[in-house]
C-alpha cells in the first residue's frame, strides 16, 4: 500500500488566492516524493481556517482544528511548511504546535500518543536568517508530541536579508534545494514505511 502525506502551509496569508512561497517549497517536495510512490493528498493553508488558540484538541464551536487534526493523523507523513518571520518560525506554525500539545494527554494503553509512528519533515522559506533555528523549533516540538524526525528532514531556502525576491518568484529551483528535497523525500518515505510496518511498541 502506498504511503500518504499531508502538507500544512503555515503562511500568514489567509487568502488562498494569494501566492505563497511555502506552497512553492511544498511543491518541490511533492515532486521529489513521486519517486517514492508517496502522494501528497492535500495542502491545508492553516490561516484560511479558524484554528482557535488553545492547547486542547477541540476548543469549542467553530474550531477548525479537530478536522485538520483528523486529517494529519490519517496520513503517514506530515509536511510542516512555514515562513521565517523575525528570525523564527511564523505565528501560524506556532499555533499548530500549541494545538498538538494535546497529544501529550491522549495516549493509548501503551503510552503512545496518536502521532506515534508518524513521520514529520519541514519546508521553510524566508528572506532572512533563521532556517536552522526555525527547523530546530519545529523538530523539537514535533518530537515532543510524538512525531518521528528522519535524517535530513528540512528543505529550506533563504533569500537575501530584507530582499525583494521570494522563493515563489525564482525562475528555477536552485540545484541545492532540489538535491535536498530528494534526500528529505527519500529518508522520510523510507522511515515512514518502516514505522507503518513495525509501529513503536510503547
Amino acid at each position: 500500500m502506498a504511503l500518504t502525506a499531508l502538507a500544512l502551509n503555515c503562511t500568514l496569508k489567509a487568502d488562498q488566492s494569494q501566492q505563497s512561497s511555502t506552497d512553492a517549497m511544498i511543491a518541490v517536495l511533492a515532486d521529489a516524493f513521486k519517486a517514492h510512490d508517496v502522494t501528497i493528498s492535500e495542502t491545508i493553508r492553516v490561516a484560511a481556517h479558524d484554528v482557535k488558540p488553545g492547547v486542547t484538541s477541540d476548543e469549542g464551536d467553530g474550531d477548525a482544528w479537530p478536522a485538520i487534526r483528523e486529517k494529519i493523523l490519517a496520513h503517514d507523513i506530515l509536511i510542516f511548511g512555514g515562513p521565517i518571520w523575525m528570525g523564527q518560525i511564523g505565528s501560524v506554525a506556532k499555533r499548530v504546535l500549541e494545538r498538538m500539545d494535546a497529544f501529550l494527554d491522549e495516549t493509548d494503553d501503551q503510552g503512545r500518543m496518536p502521532s506515534y509512528s508518524k513521520v514529520a519533515i519541514a519546508a521553510i522559506v524566508g528572506n532572512e536568517d533563521g532556517a536552522h533555528w526555525s527547523s530546530a523549533q519545529l523538530f523539537q516540538s514535533l518530537n515532543d508530541v510524538g512525531f518521528t524526525i528522519p535524517a535530513v528532514a528540512a528543505c529550506y531556502w533563504v533569500g537575501e536579508a530584507m530582499g525583494s525576491t521570494d522563493f515563489k518568484d525564482l525562475d528555477e529551483t536552485p540545484e541545492t534545494v532540489t538535491k535536498t528535497a530528494k534526500m528529505v523525500a527519500s529518508n522520510a518515505a523510507h522511515l515512514a514505511g518502516l514505522l507503518r510496518d513495525a509501529p513503536y511498541p510503547g
